[in-house]
């Protein structure tokens, strides 16, 4: 149980046994105190447990575990209730897990790190005095009043795809979310883009109790409800992947690295080859019904 101050909520970690050897699996938060985006940032958290990766997962626990909010809170912590200070419930729910994974002995195991491995950058790389690109966007829910700019910092690699490597909120959003926003942070510099849709896509469906509204769906003047703030985000993201022909609007990649594989049933189309696109930077606009159309990012040019 973890009483913040605004009341209490528990902390669940569920485990396996296999071969000889505990690993944790999913861990997940239950109770009306619970503060909201908090359930997200476990249930993102669960998938890195089932990647079976000692050296990711501690690097991310790490990362949470320095999640600020405000002036933080003394909780009792395990095994004999001694209190310590927690720079907020984000950390203090990554601390716990921490612990229990150390009780499991699951960092103990050796073994290989093939998501550590596959990081483009260990460290979120620092911009010059010139900055850097970046893409932003407003996002308002007026059912639950949160008012914030979602941003995403861009870098373009050696090969020359411009890729996210950060995202960032600022405005009236719950604090939570900063949890979030610094595992999908280390999920985008993943090297096979493939990872960071598994992770946005599994967000997509992800509800709150009186938090659906509704919002224009990214690419269009077309309206639709999601079922949280949280969800908006994931697609929002999902969006600017698509923008960039990386990732399609279904969040999967447009081409396989072969790290990690897309389901193979997948019916995701491929973009075609053709003139610059003015949107996304791609070539890859063609003639479609009399207009110019891209086929990595879905905007329509020229017609007639």
């Amino acid at each position: 149980m973890i009483d913040h101050g605004q009341g209490k909520f528990a902390l669940f970690v569920g485990h396996v046994d296999q071969e000889g050897r505990s690993w944790p699996f999913e861990a997940w938060v239950n109770g009306p105190a619970q503060p909201r985006g908090l359930g997200a940032v476990a249930k993102t958290l669960s998938m890195d447990m089932r990647a079976n990766d000692h050296g990711w997962l501690k690097l991310k626990l790490e990362s949470l575990a320095k999640t600020p909010d405000g002036e933080g809170f003394d909780m009792p912590f395990p095994p004999h209730g001694e209190h310590k200070r927690m720079p907020s419930v984000v950390s203090a729910m990554a601390r716990l897990i921490e612990y229990r994974v150390e009780q499991l002995g699951a960092f103990r195991n050796e073994g290989p790190t093939p998501v550590l491995d596959a990081l483009f950058s260990l460290k979120e790389p620092k911009t010059g005095t010139d900055g850097t690109l970046s893409w932003t966007v407003d996002v308002f829910n007026p059912a639950t009043s949160e008012d914030f700019v979602l941003g995403l910092k861009e870098i373009t690699l050696p090969d020359g795809v411009t890729r996210p490597y950060s995202v960032w909120l600022a405005g009236n959003y719950p604090r939570a979310l900063d949890g979030l926003t610094k595992l999908l942070s280390l999920d985008m510099r993943v090297l096979d883009p493939a990872w960071i849709g598994m992770k946005l896509r599994k967000l997509l469906d992800y509800p709150e109790p009186l938090g659906d509204f509704m919002a224009f769906v990214p690419g269009s003047r077309k309206q639709q409800t999601y079922p949280s703030t949280v969800a908006y985000i994931a697609s929002l993201i999902i969006h600017r992947y698509a923008m960039l022909g990386i990732l399609d609007e279904n969040g999967f990649p447009l081409q396989q690295m072969g790290i990690l594989e897309a389901p193979s049933n997948s019916t995701a189309p491929k973009p075609t080859a053709g003139k610059l696109c003015g949107e996304c930077g791609n070539f890859t606009m063609i003639r479609k019904d009399g207009c110019d159309f891209c086929t990595a990012c879905g905007a329509v040019g020229t017609c007639g």
